[in-house]
C-alpha cells in the first residue's frame, strides 16, 4: 500500500512478543520532525475478507464467538494471510472453509489498515459472487465458534445503523461493495 511522506527512522527495535498470527513490538523512533520515542506496534501478515453474494441477493456473513470482545459479533469471512500466499488465495480457501460456497467470479473492492494507530495489519476485501454451494459442510478449526447467517444489504444495513455488533473491517468492506451491489441488482 503506498504511503505518503519520509518514514521514521528506528533507532532501535526489540520484539516483545511472537504469537501464532501476530508479534507485538516496541521501537525507539525518531520522527521527521525530529521527536523521539517510544512506539508500540502489533505485526500482522494482513487478512482477506469476501462480501459473498448468494444467486438470491443475500449477503453471507459470520455470527462468530470473538474472546477480545467477549461475545459474538458479525462479520464477513476473512482469514490471515499464510506465508508467501496472494491474499486472492487465502480468502478463496477461507469462503470455502467457513461458509461451504465456492465462488467462481471475484471483485477486488480494496485494501486498507484495520487500526494503524497500533497495527500494520492490512485487509484485502473482495466481493465473492456466482456462489456454488459445495457437498460437505464447512468444518471449523477448533478454535471457532461460528454461525453463518444471510442479510439483504439493506438488512445489513439497518443493523449497522442499528448498533448490532458487527466488526470493522466488514462495515468498511460493505460500503466499499455498495456501488457494485448496486450495478448488480442487490
Amino acid at each position: 500500500m503506498p504511503l505518503g511522506k519520509e518514514p521514521a527512522k528506528i533507532l532501535k527495535r526489540r520484539l516483545t512478543y511472537q504469537g501464532r498470527k501476530f508479534g507485538f513490538e516496541v521501537s525507539r523512533l525518531k520522527l521527521p520532525n525530529g521527536a523521539e520515542g517510544d512506539w508500540e506496534c502489533i505485526r500482522h501478515p494482513g487478512g482477506a475478507l469476501a462480501i459473498p453474494v448468494t444467486p438470491e441477493g443475500k449477503l453471507i456473513l459470520l455470527r462468530q464467538y470473538r474472546f477480545a470482545a467477549q461475545g459474538r459479533i458479525l462479520e464477513f469471512p476473512a482469514g490471515t494471510i499464510e506465508p508467501n500466499e496472494d491474499p486472492a488465495e487465502t480468502i478463496k480457501r477461507e469462503i470455502e472453509e467457513e461458509t461451504g460456497y465456492r465462488a467462481h467470479r471475484w471483485q477486488k473492492l480494496g485494501e486498507f489498515f484495520l487500526a494503524p494507530g497500533y497495527s500494520d495489519e492490512i485487509i484485502y476485501a473482495f466481493l465473492a459472487l456466482d456462489l456454488e454451494k459445495l457437498e460437505m459442510p464447512p468444518s471449523q478449526d477448533d478454535d471457532e465458534d461460528i454461525e453463518t447467517v444471510l442479510f439483504s444489504p439493506p438488512e445489513l444495513e439497518k443493523a449497522i445503523l442499528a448498533g448490532e455488533p458487527v466488526d470493522a473491517k466488514s462495515i468498511s468492506s460493505f460500503f466499499l461493495a455498495r456501488p457494485f451491489l448496486t450495478e448488480i441488482n442487490v
